[in-house]
């Protein structure tokens, strides 16, 4: 394939739905593309037309009209248009024209409907009409799903391999050399067969055995033998190896079936890779049940500290094995939530039993089951309305004053707004917070407005769990009856704007500290939370999970259409572009932030993340219409 085929090629394979095609399929479509130019405001297809190709834009922006002339839709660069009308009967329905000077791919219809059949998740694509956001979600929650972990996820090297007619003294120097405990021993054969693999020399070889660190011990040091015999001497025959695509616990019962701690790794018949038993340990080690287990067999604040590097590497686990957002939400929280209770009973050990019943309250990101790695503490307690101030203070004080400094050693930085426990506002008796938050919805002003949006999520963690259950109960009873506070609220959520500017480019941040770059939560993440805390308010809601409460909002009639679905959507891409890009950075040794560069990211992410800040805008859009001032 030539160097403008390669390109073509590379283009289309970082979009959907051309992404998860075969390489097969991929040259097929690279070698069959013709090129059109179009100039701006020139229409590529008219009302009636007959269609004979499949779209892509490789640059430029196309507008999409309906026959009565208004605009359907716009497209981008790595978008297809044209798929629908080639469904049906092959002529086009809404015309296309050029917005800039446009360069289009076209796809032969015969070939498109090849695709259409060889390729189930193209054919969902196109055939379902559905957005690419929608269909790229689902593909990878199909992923996440339908395959448990397999073992190729714990390989992060390629095998040192070495041949069979080497030296034992020139095995052990290359052990030493790449710094691994055992090498794969080949032999070069003269022929193919059903043992043979090829590497890059062009050449057949086949896996002889492997030869380990203990192997050196007891085979050569111990026996006597002699270093500068040949290596295929004192190999270990009749190799034990497992295929890539295996689960890691089908590798853990090989290990321990055959009391060996090497498990050569294999792609067919070559080797890809050599799992250690340590891999696997650590593996396990890294999972959030084995965190939260650790965290309650801690005795002191010391020791708890001593395991925040771990949560970055359950979150990195987390990340790598395919969990979703919700997984990952869910999981971070449960163990925020962890070290808080831990604190908390060590801290009562320390201080005595409390002198009035309390609970310790979270808001925020934990309260939602959507916390990240990049999280401070937002919390409070609401006491029993015996609580008296000059008997009882002293005490919570000291409880608020241990937790939140413990909370700060084991990564959950303190509040920057004050939202905690320590300050004496968030530390009162139930009938002051009913209160407060009556003041709020009866009389919204903008920092009354500030306050909603953060102790609107809200949950219990420790002690008396009803006090929280009646804030709860008073926010979904009160919230939905007051028209003035839901169109103030609306309109508090629309105070953060997604990153598009015209034409569905990005907006970059220029605030002097991270320029050129999108920040994920406060332009994404955040505005999306706060438009369906409005929703979910609106309708009575009691659940506090984001998801959960497009599942109740979902059941009114408070969105149009499938708008509650393509908010969800939305939430959950740019959720995990955030989640990624975090673990990349954790994975790299950098400070993990909320940040991107749209340069590092791939075609098609820079695509979805369009299409996602776009339903975000039209959310936005429709909160002030849904809500209007009384």
């Amino acid at each position: 394939m030539d160097v403008e085929l390669l390109d073509i090629r590379q283009h289309i394979a970082g979009n959907a739905p051309f992404d998860t095609l075969s390489d097969d399929l991929l040259d097929e479509v690279a070698e069959s593309i013709e090129v059109g130019y179009f100039r701006a405001d020139t229409m590529i297809c008219e009302d009636g037309q007959a269609v004979e190709n499949l779209h892509y834009i490789r640059s430029g922006a196309v507008e999409v009209y309906r026959r009565n002339g208004e605009l359907s839709n716009r497209f981008g660069e790595g978008d297809i248009f044209g798929y629908s009308d080639l469904l049906r009967n092959q002529r086009v329905r809404f015309p296309v024209k050029s917005i800039e000077d446009t360069l289009v791919y076209f796809i032969p219809a015969s070939l498109f409907q090849r695709l259409c059949n060889e390729d189930e998740h193209f054919a969902d694509f196109v055939e379902v009409g559905r957005p690419r956001l929608e269909t790229t979600v689902d593909h990878q929650h199909y992923d996440n799903t339908m395959m448990t972990t397999r073992v190729r996820k714990l390989i992060s090297r390629l095998p040192v391999m070495i041949e069979a007619d080497s030296t034992i003294q020139s095995a052990a120097a290359k052990m030493c050399e790449q710094n691994v405990s055992s090498v794969l021993v080949l032999q070069l054969e003269t022929e193919a067969s059903s043992h043979t693999f090829v590497l890059g020399d062009g050449k057949q070889w086949r896996t002889v055995g492997i030869l380990t660190d203990q192997d050196l011990r007891t085979r050569v040091l111990a026996a006597g033998r002699d270093a500068d015999l040949p290596v295929a001497e004192v190999v270990t025959q009749n190799l034990i190896a497992i295929q890539s695509d295996e689960s890691v616990h089908e590798a853990m019962l090989c290990m321990l079936r055959n009391n060996i701690h090497h498990l050569p790794v294999l792609h067919r018949r070559r080797p890809v890779g050599v799992l250690h038993l340590s891999d696997i340990i650590r593996y396990e080690t890294n999972s959030s049940l084995y965190l939260v287990g650790n965290i309650y067999h801690q005795t002191s604040l010391k020791g708890l500290a001593r395991l925040s590097d771990d949560v970055q590497r359950s979150f990195v686990g987390l990340v790598k094995d395919g969990a979703n957002s919700q997984m990952i939400g869910s999981a971070l929280s449960t163990i925020g939530r962890c070290f808080s209770r831990r604190l908390i009973e060590l801290a009562e050990e320390e201080l005595g039993p409390p002198p009035v019943p309390y609970c310790f309250m979270v808001m925020g990101s934990m309260a939602r089951n959507e916390q990240a790695i990049v999280t401070d503490q937002d919390n409070a307690l609401v006491l029993d309305d015996s609580f008296d101030p000059e008997q009882h203070d002293a005490y919570f004080l000291a409880l608020a004053q241990r937790i939140s400094d413990g909370l700060d050693a084991c990564g959950y930085t303190y509040c920057k707004g004050d939202i905690m426990a320590t300050n004496p506002r968030w530390r009162q008796p139930l009938q002051v917070w009913k209160q407060y938050f009556s003041d709020w919805i009866n009389d919204p002003n903008p920092e009354r407005l500030l306050h909603s949006s953060i102790f609107f999520d809200l949950d219990h963690v420790y002690g008396e769990e009803g006090f929280v259950e009646q804030l709860q109960d008073l926010v979904a009873d009160r919230a939905s009856k007051s028209p003035l506070f839901l169109a103030a609220m609306a309109r508090n959520a629309v105070n953060r704007t997604p990153p598009l500017g015209f034409f569905r480019t990005f907006v970059m941040e220029k605030d002097g500290k991270q320029n050129n770059s999108i920040n994920l939560k406060r332009r994404g993440t955040a505005p999306l939370i706060d438009l369906i805390r409005v929703h979910a308010l609106a309708c009575g809601s009691r659940a506090q999970n984001s998801f959960d409460r497009l599942d109740d909002i979902a059941k009114t009639q408070l969105l149009v259409g499938r708008s509650s679905e393509r908010i969800r959507y939305a939430l959950e891409f740019i959720s995990m572009v955030r989640i990624r890009h975090q673990a990349i950075d954790i994975d790299e040794e950098r400070e993990p932030d909320n940040n991107i560069e749209p340069e590092n990211v791939s075609d098609s992410e820079r695509h979805n993340l369009k299409d996602a800040f776009q339903v975000l805008s039209n959310a936005q859009k429709f909160l002030k219409f849904r809500y209007p001032l009384p």
